[in-house]
């Protein structure tokens, strides 16, 4: 057997894990049972990236690497492609779309290779592309998703001009949000809140802002806060229904500043 703890022997580890005597549940996964695994996975490593631990990076990713291993050996067993043939198609894809650095074409900046990355996949897949916000996944995060498509239309030259633009779009998709809630049609609250929502996903964009990395960063922020409040109140033998809104909100604001404090000494 190779080396346990190198490439090859993960992948014959996997062979084993599928094979006759190995893991009735290992044996049992298909690419649509594992699904799931891939998308937490891959949530797994962000937050482990966040915890700034090598550590605990170098662990998930270990975890996340084990997905395209599984699926491998699920294509293997059914003659329909290996590992190995995954990498070299990888490597074949990553040489042919940076003819910057292994051709002679020239690149000016970041901004061009994108560019000209998106003309190589479309002259790869050679598909039929009625639009110019095709190729943009179904299945990403909505998030994501508005913010792809936005980046695709400004390609096109479908964009904003000035910062003060798109502020200006986002209070008026307020403004009728507000309207709307007025008028308690909830069909009508949630298409405006949706396009409040989008209108603010194009104003990360135009910032460079990743409206999906702001958003989970609030989140994790408002946990912290939360457990702080938390702990707080039962230190002092209370719950969150027995203290007053005035208490849990002057606990809130200690939260923040602790946390100020903790980016200064950084």
């Amino acid at each position: 057997m190779s080396d346990p703890n190198g490439f090859d022997g993960l992948v014959e580890i996997m062979r084993k894990l599928r094979g006759p005597g190995g893991c009735p549940w290992d044996a049992e996964q298909t690419h649509e049972s594992l699904t799931r695994y891939l998308l937490e996975e891959t949530y797994e490593v962000i937050e482990a990236i966040d915890s700034k631990s090598a550590d605990h990076i170098k662990e998930e990713l270990g975890d996340l690497l084990l997905q395209p291993i599984f699926h491998a050996a699920i294509a293997e067993e059914a003659g329909s492609f290996t590992i190995k043939d995954v990498i070299r198609t990888l490597c074949d894809k990553l040489i042919r779309r940076h003819p910057h650095v292994f051709g002679d074409v020239k690149i000016s900046d970041s901004n061009a290779q994108i560019e000209n990355w998106e003309k190589i996949k479309k002259h790869e897949k050679k598909e039929e592309r009625t639009s110019a916000l095709s190729g943009v996944p179904p299945h990403l995060p909505s998030l994501l998703k508005a913010m792809k498509i936005t980046e695709k239309a400004a390609r096109v030259g479908f964009d904003w001009e000035h910062i003060d633009q798109v502020v200006a779009k986002v209070m008026e998709e307020l403004h009728e949000f507000e309207e709307a809630m007025i008028s308690r049609d909830n069909e009508h609250m949630e298409a405006e809140l949706g396009d409040l929502l989008f209108a603010i996903v194009n104003l990360g964009r135009f910032l460079s802002i990743n409206p999906e990395e702001a958003l989970r960063k609030t989140i994790n922020r408002f946990q912290k806060r939360f457990q702080h409040v938390e702990d707080s109140l039962q230190s002092r033998g209370l719950t969150m229904n027995e203290a007053s809104l005035q208490e849990m909100d002057q606990l809130w604001e200690e939260a923040k500043t602790l946390e100020k404090k903790v980016v200064e000494v950084k």
